[in-house]
This record gives structure tokens, sequence and C-alpha cells, in this order.
């Protein structure tokens, strides 16, 4: 038997079942790209927890447990087991009073995380592996499907057919920009607009959506300082969720450091992203 739903979940779904969406308060998927340590995830989740209660933010901790998709075979992927990861995150998700997220990459591994994780993330690049999404539909948990950069947003509906056949009663669709030539992506915010039209709970990934992938040659580089833009002009277009990957020093990060926000700016890009979220409902 699958485990009830996170409260801060259950409301927001809710919300989203009645027309007024736009009042509905903005949810945001927030925390590292990975874990590094027990230190220092335990900091970055203090610190988050704290921003979001002051801002009265809805907050959902997000940080992976392994990088299983790196340009090179050299870059660091974990910092302890799967399990033991997951356990963590559970643990400070308790802590700071918010559901939590990872990624999942095997049918075995969304089986484990189910145990202790509110909402499982498809990656991007497994969003059309479907016994990949068939498992994770049987554990009952939410999910977050990652956009493939190589899917248009009309795409999206056969991984949505896919979904309900399996009975996932609950997920959310990312959009994470769409590969523009070599090493680039490109955010297209009609992407958002369509995909929502449909009835579909859409995020904005702000992060990943300014990648250069494998643009430092044997690395991903990034434009981290446009996050907040998009940010801004996503929530515009009428978002549901905002995915933002935040770093206390992102020059020292291991993973995606050149397009996280530096988690000194968190605060005051929330609230930038709270303020338009609430014009619109005032429209």
């Amino acid at each position: 038997m699958a485990a009830p739903m996170h409260p801060r979940l259950t409301r927001f779904f809710a919300a989203r079942s009645k027309n007024a969406r736009a009042q509905a308060p903005l949810l945001f998927i927030l925390g590292p790209c990975v874990i590094e340590s027990d230190k220092m995830i335990r900091r970055h989740a203090e610190k988050i927890g704290s921003i979001c209660k002051e801002l009265k933010a809805e907050l959902v901790l997000k940080a992976s447990y392994d990088k299983a998709n790196r340009t090179s075979g050299k870059s660091f992927r974990s910092a302890m087991p799967p399990r033991e990861a997951c356990q963590l995150l559970a643990e400070l998700g308790k802590e700071i009073g918010a559901p939590v997220t990872t990624d999942i990459h095997s049918p075995a591994e969304a089986e484990m995380a189910a145990e202790f994780i509110d909402i499982l993330q498809i990656p991007a690049f497994l969003c059309r592996q479907t016994d990949l999404l068939a498992a994770a539909s049987r554990t009952g948990r939410v999910l977050n499907v990652k956009k493939g950069q190589f899917l248009a947003p009309w795409d999206v509906k056969h991984i949505v057919e896919k979904l309900d056949q399996f009975q996932a009663r609950n997920y959310i669709i990312t959009e994470r920009g769409t590969t523009f030539g070599y090493n680039n992506l490109v955010a297209d915010m009609r992407s958002l607009h369509w995909m929502r039209e449909t009835g579909l709970k859409v995020c904005f990934d702000a992060t990943h959506s300014v990648q250069r992938p494998g643009g430092q040659g044997d690395m991903t580089g990034g434009d981290g300082e446009l996050a907040p833009v998009l940010a801004r002009a996503a929530v515009a277009a009428g978002v549901d969720a905002v995915f933002i990957e935040t770093h206390e020093n992102p020059i020292k990060a291991l993973s995606d450091g050149p397009n996280q926000v530096p988690l000194r700016q968190l605060s005051a890009v929330l609230d930038s992203l709270i303020r338009i979220h609430e014009a619109l409902g005032q429209a």
C-alpha cells in the first residue's frame, strides 16, 4: 500500500483541480543538484527551509542521490548509497516540514525510493522509458516527469497516456528547455502555456533550462545568472511550480555548478516570483 501523500502535496493538487489555479500558491522545488555529503545537504536543507518559512513559500526539498547522467565518466556521482541517501532526505524533510524529491533511474530504484520519497522524479532522458514509468506509477507516489530536451510540448501527450494507463494518480510535467543546436538549450515559454492548457500541472525548471550540455568539454556549462530571469518569465506565463537548484558556492559544486543559483540569492529570487504570481491572481 502506498504511503499517504504529504499534506502540502494534497493541497497542491486539490487547489489545481478547481478553476482558480492562479490563486493557488506556487510550489517551489528547491535544493542542490546532488548530495555532496551528509553535512552539506543538512546545511542546505536548514537554510532553504528557513528561507521558505520566512516567505511562507510552499517548499519541496530536492537533491539527487546519484548523478547517473554525467558528461564524463570521471565526474562525481554520489556521496553515499542510494537507500541511505533517500533515508537522509526523508529525515531532513521531516525536520523542516517539507516533502522531498529525488530522481530515479530504474524500476528497482523506483521501488526503493518510494519507501522514503514523496515525489519520484523521472529524468528528462528517461521520460519515455515505459518500464520506469510503469514502476514509478505502481508506487502510488506523486511523479514529476521531466520533458525530454528532444520532445515538442505536444509530444508529452504520449507520456501522459502511459501514466494514465499505469494508473498514476498525481503527476507533474516539468519543462527544462529544448535542444537548440550544439551545446545549447532554449526555453520556449509557449510550451508552458500549451501543456498547461491541456489541464496538466506544469513545472518550470529554471536552472536546467540554462545548461550548456557538454559546453565545457568534459562537463556541462551553464548561464546561472539567467535562471532567475527565465523563472520570472515562466511564472508570468502561469506555471504551477518552479524548480530551482541552489548551492552555497556554485563554483565549487560537484555537479551543475554553472547553472545553480547561489544560496545567498535564493530569498530575493523567490520573493520576486511570489510577487509576480500574486499579481497574476489579482489581475
